[in-house]
């Protein structure tokens, strides 16, 4: 993957940017919430949507002024200064024609971009977006929030963190907290609180010629569905898909499945391009079974399976590879989103007690041919799978780092002596019941 070095490109009003370009693929630029971006920590803060797409993409990703690391005593968050910011890094970034993808108070910046340059944004990807600050004004988070951010800066961005935002990991929150703070002054976060105020782009929004996919939270105390509804109906060619997690983890897959491209780039030599987590899971005493019930009943069993593995690839964006008879091998773009992915495998099952499954998962750089995938990585992963129990989801070293902070608990198995593999592999068990 190429370097992930800061570098520096300049407005035209003279105001230094701090932008990141990484990753080889179809051209990406990823727009910052205003205030809530650090081109150097965000990679670890939201690694959970950079990394796959940094795996994928020419991904370009920067902080807006006054924030991160570009110019932080340029404080104007305007709409107009926030177009010149995107201006100046779409220059910098010699991209002639690319994707635009923008969250939250981005997104207005994003809808007047692409509808005056319609010969240069391809796609447009709105998270949890907006066109105009009405309905947010009225939201309960935005009221209990703008007098903390007024009164005291430690405490809004706890309260923030923890409770506005609603994350289900308080460590998760704690650290995010702790990022607003290395991420935007208080007065800075306070002019871009005032500036949202005056965001209107709402007649900008039938002049969009770009397909666009509108992505929008369920259940959030900020935003209701109706907005993206809203959105997704004022925009021509648009399509609305619903989430339920404010990480925005699941966003990546559904930018791969918008723009047709798959999570791990194919080259001409069969080798992927970028990051891969690959998850099995084996039906624990299938053999067995099929003796003790006959082989109807045994296959009513499979069937359960595979509708429930199916479900959850669906919902967590992970791609179905083979069927190996007992089991299903699947890959995703994401560590984060295999693991719920086989925490939400394992739940639906855990209430079965004539159907127990067996997981395991690795991560690693894959060889493709004949849509499948070969190679140590797989193999490895097989293994992992082959060392769970019924009920179990055991996780190899690499996909443990990759999910770190991303709120999930690891049981250390230590390490397994695996077939196929000269070295002790050490194995982590995720903890996935309530």
């Amino acid at each position: 993957m190429a370097d992930r070095d800061i570098r520096y490109c300049t407005t035209s009003d003279g105001v230094s940017i701090a932008y990141c370009a990484t990753g080889e693929g179809p051209p990406l630029i990823g727009m910052p919430v205003p205030g809530f971006s650090h081109a150097e920590l965000s990679w670890q803060m939201f690694g959970m949507v950079q990394n796959p797409l940094a795996a994928t993409y020419s991904f370009v990703a920067y902080d807006a002024r006054g924030s991160g690391l570009s110019d932080r005593s340029a404080v104007d968050f305007s709409l107009d200064a926030m177009l010149r910011d995107l201006d100046a890094v779409v220059e910098r970034s010699g991209f002639d024609k690319f994707a635009l993808s923008a969250y939250i108070s981005g997104a207005p910046v994003a809808i007047k971009y692409a509808a005056t340059h319609p010969d240069r944004v391809t796609h447009l990807i709105l998270a949890d977006g907006w066109s105009e600050f009405a309905p947010i004004a009225v939201s309960p988070a935005y009221m209990a929030g703008k007098p903390l951010l007024d009164a005291d800066w430690t405490l809004f961005t706890e309260t923030f963190a923890q409770v506005l935002w609603a994350f289900d990991n308080p460590e998760y929150g704690r650290l995010f907290a702790s990022f607003l703070r290395e991420a935007c002054d208080p007065e800075a976060m306070r002019a871009a609180w005032k500036a949202w105020e005056t965001y209107d782009v709402t007649e900008f929004l039938p002049q969009i010629t770009a397909p666009t996919l509108i992505v929008q939270n369920k259940n959030t105390r900020w935003f209701t569905v109706d907005i993206g509804r809203r959105l997704a109906g004022a925009i021509p060619n648009a399509r609305l898909a619903l989430i339920d997690d404010v990480t925005y983890g699941a966003v990546p897959g559904l930018i791969n499945e918008f723009l047709g491209v798959t999570a791990a780039t194919v080259t001409e030599t069969g080798a992927i391009g970028g990051l891969v987590t690959i998850l099995f899971t084996d039906m624990e005493g299938s053999t067995a079974l099929t003796q003790q019930v006959g082989d109807e009943r045994a296959q009513d069993h499979v069937r359960q399976h595979n509708l429930v593995v199916r479900e959850a690839l669906r919902t967590h964006t992970g791609k179905e590879i083979k069927h190996t008879g007992d089991g299903i091998m699947a890959s995703f773009a994401s560590a984060r989103g295999a693991v719920d992915c086989a925490i939400a495998i394992q739940r639906a099952l855990a209430d079965d007690d004539g159907l127990r499954v067996c997981i395991g998962l690795n991560a690693g750089e894959p060889v493709a041919e004949e849509q499948d995938l070969y190679g140590t990585s797989v193999q490895l992963a097989a293994r992992v799978c082959a060392e769970a129990n019924g009920g179990e989801i055991l996780v190899s070293n690499v996909v443990r780092e990759l999910a770190a902070g991303k709120g999930f608990l690891f049981n250390d198995r230590g390490d397994r002596a695996l077939k196929g593999f000269e070295d002790p592999v050490r194995l982590y068990e995720v903890r996935w019941q309530e």
